[in-house]
């Protein structure tokens, strides 16, 4: 029997990505969590910044269309972001919007699916901002359901061991155990 359907993307295109090597981590532990899991990458997805006006003249990007299928094609959603500026990166809010567009067709994702968080960031709060900027504009913007479980990594040039395994075994069993609460909730449909 197939494992919950769970999608991982980062928030960062950069090369070395420490909110990618996150996403690469959690996929990890949720396909040993025997998960079904697809791990990918916005960079696949190129999109125009959202503008209403390229929206009315050319509908959706394909792009989004594709995310928002997806998206709609899995239960769970894990989304590890960096902190840009004490928010999230300008990439991952506009795939967001994008992908909220009705023009998009199907199901709305951010109805359907559950989300759970991560963040990354070399400060002493780990992305805790992007955190609530993410999950301000998920819950309160698109009615996501997001689990309250989240994981804030610090200080996160020196946070991986040489496997890609998270060092703070505290801050290990935080992201385990966001990882199980995302599945059971996607089996339980919360």
């Amino acid at each position: 029997m197939a494992g919950a359907r769970i999608l991982v993307f980062g928030g960062s295109l950069r090369t070395g990505s420490w909110s990618a090597k996150l996403a690469a981590l959690a996929a990890k532990e949720l396909a040993l969590l025997d998960a079904d899991v697809s791990l990918i990458s916005l960079g696949d997805y190129p999109l125009p910044i959202y503008d209403g006006d390229l929206e009315a003249q050319k509908g959706v990007p394909e792009n989004a269309k594709k995310l928002r299928a997806m998206m709609n094609a899995h239960g769970g959603i894990y989304i590890a972001t960096p902190e840009y500026n004490a928010s999230i990166p300008p990439l991952l809010k506009n795939t967001i919007d994008w992908v909220s567009r009705q023009g998009a067709g199907g199901e709305d994702p951010y109805k359907k699916c559950i989300f759970a968080l991560g963040a990354t960031s070399n400060g002493r709060f780990g992305g805790y901002r992007a955190l609530i900027a993410l999950r301000y504009v998920l819950e309160l913007g698109l009615q996501a359901h997001v689990l309250p479980q989240q994981v804030a990594l610090s200080h996160v040039a020196e946070a991986f061991d040489e496997a890609g395994s998270i060092k703070d075994q505290t801050v290990a069993k935080l992201l385990h155990g966001s990882l199980t609460r995302l599945i059971s909730a996607v089996e339980s449909d919360f």
